[in-house]
């Protein structure tokens, strides 16, 4: 299932169950209307049992009741099962709502454009609509079916209503016209309250992990701000109950007030029915099942329908939002493996040629006329300060943002000419917020190449080589499990690993890929000079032969490079080895002499 570029509609809400699951889906309905009828057979039951049951004390003939009665025990009887059956269906179409309709939404978040990532908006319509998606269909599908049911009760309860006394039905439809009216405007009222409470609530459910996770509890405690973020949950999280609980007030003091009125008419439709059971117009059995039925109807159009009426216009909003979700744009195949058939083709250059950029939305030119080449089996190092275009160039590259103007080439073809498959085969990255999964740790390094060979030995030996040249074959003999040890906590017997450790196998992870060119986006930034230095001198021994792009701000580890790239204002200020940038006494040698004493240098 895909989630489609379309206007959602509330049909959808049966339309998409139905789809994940046919026999659950129509059985499901079927068995909401039968069980909507019995309310209008219960009257009817009822009023014959009681009837009945008079003309027994007048004239005797007590089997003349058994019928009734057997029909009143097959009425419960249905209801008591179909209550555990759709119990049961609900419980199997949620199944497959989680493994369909939620795997769709994952799947389509997955193939957005990265800028929607970017975009706080856009962000929180994403955060909105990826909260529990099965839920919120199989909440619109209740609904729906809910509205069904309920019509089918009030339309049976009415035409026994109209057979017996005409305008006490009247008065009812009279009444409850308004309530649904106020029921659909503070439907609206409660998910604009939602909506508004969500940003509110994204922002404290962060700070709510800033203050719970392990990866936090470290500088919670040696700088003592625990209190102070608490504080600032708290606000956030009132300010979202505070907009939610101001709808949820002013909907239920309207809805109350409305079922007080209701309630007196209830009364005075049993009052008024006392003269036609005087008259002999109806009998008493008909007079106590009527009655019942107007009280359950009245109670059931002003509260209980006005409320699934109210989870309508609600459900309708979320549509909107689905609908709003489905057409983001999307990027076909960044969801799919790298297809590694491009590799035959052996790589040879990359080039920027006259290379502009903006971030959506921004006027600043981040790259403002980019020109470079970079050869095959070279190391090169970009440095320069924070926010000088050195990341984007990485992310221009990789396919994230393809809104630039001028050319990128590899291998002299376009880089708009590849497929988002093959573009992924070219490149192994490793940023600076890489991932720590917990996984094993051979799983760990094995994510870089998921299209790799799936035998078991040769991955386990693949494994072993590169943690060895990475010089961390000694922590992992100490591991209970050795490579298959679990890493993080969500395992009784995992291990958690150093900060260095952790970089060591992200760095592993991105060097069993097969792509010819590997990236390193500052993942060492957490690192003191000394260690990154160190660190990014390993990596270059051990990828030494390859093509390999450094992104850093520290120039201890661009000295490693066969060529260093300063990037300023945009475009390359300067390029050449280290000695040589030295020399020319530029940006790069006033930036070394700054950074001279990280390295214990003179």
């Amino acid at each position: 299932m895909k989630i489609k570029n379309k206007k959602y509609k509330a049909i959808d809400y049966i339309r998409i169950p139905i789809k994940v699951n046919p026999i659950m889906g129509i059985l499901m309905i079927f068995l909401r209307i039968a069980v909507a009828s019995i309310p209008s057979l219960q009257v009817l039951a009822t009023s014959r049992f009681i009837d009945t049951a008079i003309d027994i004390f007048e004239s005797g003939g007590m089997y003349r009741i058994y019928t009734s009665l057997i029909f009143i025990m097959i009425l419960v009887a249905f209801s008591w099962i179909s209550s555990m059956l759709l119990s049961f269906i609900k419980l199997r179409i949620e199944l497959s709502m989680n493994k369909t309709f939620r795997t769709a939404v994952v799947e389509k978040r997955s193939r957005l454009a990265y800028k929607h990532i970017e975009n706080n908006e856009t962000w929180d319509l994403i955060s909105r609509i990826g909260k529990n998606p099965s839920e919120q269909i199989m909440k619109g599908f209740r609904n729906l079916l809910n509205i069904v049911e309920y019509g089918v009760k009030i339309m049976g309860l009415m035409l026994l209503i109209v057979s017996q006394v005409w305008w006490v039905a009247i008065a009812i439809i009279g009444i409850a016209i308004p309530l649904l009216t106020l029921a659909s405007k503070s439907g609206k009222l409660d998910y604009e309250a939602f909506s508004t409470a969500q940003k509110y609530k994204r922002k404290a459910d962060y700070l709510k992990e800033v203050l719970s996770s392990r990866e936090s509890v470290e500088e919670r405690s040696l700088f003592g701000y625990t209190q102070e973020i608490a504080n600032r949950w708290l606000n956030r999280f009132e300010l979202a109950r505070k907009i939610e609980y101001k709808a949820m007030k002013h909907n239920f003091l309207r809805m109350k007030t409305a079922s007080i009125l209701t309630a007196f008419l209830s009364m005075a439709i049993a009052l008024v029915l006392l003269s036609p059971v005087n008259n002999g117009m109806i009998t008493v059995g008909m007079y106590i099942s009527l009655v019942t039925a107007a009280f359950n109807l009245v109670q059931q159009m002003s509260w209980q329908l006005s409320v699934v009426m109210q989870e309508y216009v609600k459900n309708k909003l979320y549509l909107k939002d689905l609908t709003r979700f489905s057409e983001l744009e999307e990027i076909q195949g960044v969801d799919g493996l790298p297809d590694t058939s491009i590799q035959k083709i052996p790589f040879e250059s990359i080039e920027f040629k006259n290379v502009y950029f903006s971030y959506p939305e921004t006027e600043k030119k981040i790259l403002n006329g980019l020109s470079m080449r970079l050869e095959r089996n070279k190391q090169y190092a970009f440095v320069g300060k924070n926010g000088a275009g050195k990341t984007t160039i990485t992310k221009l590259l990789t396919g994230l943002y393809d809104n630039y103007e001028g050319e990128i080439l590899i291998n002299d073809r376009n880089i708009r000419d590849f497929t988002q498959e093959e573009l992924k085969a070219y490149f192994s990255v490793v940023y600076q917020d890489f991932a720590k999964y917990h996984l094993s740790l051979k799983e760990n390094v094995l994510l870089g190449d998921c299209g790799g060979t799936k035998n078991q030995q040769i991955e386990r030996d693949r494994v072993k080589r590169i943690l060895t040249d990475l010089e961390i074959m000694d922590v992992v003999e100490r591991l209970p499990k050795g490579i298959e040890t679990s890493l993080g906590k969500l395992s009784e017997d995992g291990v958690d690993l150093s900060g260095g450790q952790w970089q060591r196998v992200a760095i592993a992870r991105n060097l069993i890929s097969k792509a010819p060119i590997h990236i390193l986006d500052e993942p060492t930034a957490a690192l003191d000079p000394v260690s990154e230095s160190k660190l990014y001198k390993l990596f270059g021994k051990v990828s030494r032969g390859k093509t390999t792009i450094l992104i850093t701000h520290r120039l201890g580890a661009a000295r490693i490079a066969d060529e260093i790239l300063v990037v300023n204002d945009g475009v390359i200020a300067e390029c050449g080895c280290h000695e040589e940038l030295i020399t020319e006494d530029g940006i790069y040698a006033e930036m070394f002499k700054a950074q001279r004493s990280w390295y214990h240098e003179k």
